[in-house]
């Protein structure tokens, strides 16, 4: 199994200089939450944005990484407000692997409990009997990429 990290509001971190939350240039909310977990796992950073801010060169480099890596099983964390045009991107190109895209609303440092939610049952899932193909997990939920939304009006992912 690979983790790739391509930023988003799950990795956001308080910059007391200027105020604002920003995305890092590191892996650190992920590894804190995976330092839990008993068993082997890799960890890339691919892509340090917002995700309001990636762009389709962003979602290639994924691909190509996803193409290219000897795993078949894939953990995307990535930002709520595209996470679905990456994993629409994702499935056009790949149906041969179990690749789960996963977040959170609020950045770890602010609320730990439901990032670290979030990726677990990421985890947990992709560890299951799943099929191969393209999922997003979010707000107590794992379905195939186009089952699932982000509803702004109420801050959580529901089925469509």
């Amino acid at each position: 199994m690979l983790i790739l990290n391509s930023g988003g509001t799950f990795n956001k971190r308080y910059n007391a200089i200027s105020g604002e939350l920003e995305v890092p240039y590191d892996n650190i909310a992920i590894e804190k939450v995976m330092s839990s977990v008993n068993g082997a796992y890799n960890l890339a950073g691919v892509v340090y944005k917002d995700s309001l801010e990636m762009d389709l060169n962003d979602r290639k480099m994924l691909a190509n990484i996803i193409y290219e890596s000897t795993d078949d099983c894939f953990i995307v964390v990535h930002g709520t407000d595209t996470i679905h045009i990456t994993a629409e991107f994702l499935s056009e190109v790949f149906d041969d692997r179990k690749i789960i895209l996963t977040g959170a609303m609020k950045p770890l440092e602010i609320d730990n409990i439901e990032a670290s939610f979030n990726l677990g049952m990421a985890l947990g899932y992709i560890n299951a009997n799943v099929e191969n193909g393209v999922y997003i997990c979010m707000s107590g939920l794992v379905e195939p990429w186009d089952k699932i939304i982000k509803n702004k009006s109420i801050g959580k992912f529901e089925l469509v």
